[in-house]
Formats: structure tokens, sequence, C-alpha cells
């Protein structure tokens, strides 16, 4: 099967030797995406750092032509559990009534001491159904 990377001028580039995603047939799948914007910028705050995430993973699936309604799966990785109820608001704002899989875990370090980190998978819904 052949895979294209994807990448936008709307989220942050990648930092090292990957993609911001691979699309491989109708499947999308995201690098972990900091809460970073496109000028190199990370954000404050877990609520903050959510929105910038969410939006960067919005731009990239954009880019080929996907939205959020396409994702069927997420992960998100957190330093500090204690913020999850903030991070769901934000979270839940963005997803809707649109409930994908998701994975929450608490990790001891992100890059670039960000407090969230979240990459997900998406397969285009036509496809899907």
């Amino acid at each position: 099967m052949n895979h294209t990377a994807i990448t936008s001028a709307q989220a942050p580039a990648a930092i090292g030797p990957y993609s911001q995603a691979i699309a491989a047939g109708a499947v999308i799948y995201t690098s972990g995406m900091l809460p970073i914007d496109t000028e190199g910028q990370l954000k404050e705050g877990i609520v903050a750092q959510t929105q910038q995430i969410l939006s960067n993973l919005q731009n990239v699936l954009s880019e080929a032509g996907y939205t959020l309604e396409d994702v069927v799966k997420t992960s998100v990785f957190m330093t500090n559990l204690d913020h999850f109820g903030q991070m769901n608001d934000v979270y839940s704002h963005y997803f809707g009534n649109h409930h994908p899989a998701r994975t929450t875990v608490q990790v001891a370090k992100l890059p670039r001491s960000a407090e969230i980190e979240i990459e997900l998978v998406a397969i285009k819904r036509q496809l899907n159904q």
C-alpha cells in the first residue's frame, strides 16, 4: 500500500525525522502533536495547550480533506492527570457529539516540557460506513 506524507503550514513543522501525518489509503495517522504554534511558541496552561493541539490537528486533517468527524481514535498523553477535567472540557468542545475511541495516560515528561500531547487516527467517513 502506498503512503503519503501530509504537511500543513497551519501547524508546527516536524522538529525531527518524522511527518506531521501519514495517509495510507483512506486512513491518516498523525504524529503526536505538541501545543506549539506555527512560530514555534509553546502555549502555557492545559486549556491553551489542548486548544492549540486540537487546532493543529484540525489543520493537518484539513490539508488532506478530513475533519475531526473522521477521527476514530485518539491517544492523549498528559504529565498531570489532575488536569484531566480541563483537558476533557476543551476536547469535548472540539469533538462535540462525535466520540472517537480514546486512550489517556499520564507520562513522566513530554518534549519541550509540554503538559499534553495528542495523536490520532482518522478514516474517511464515507469509506467507514
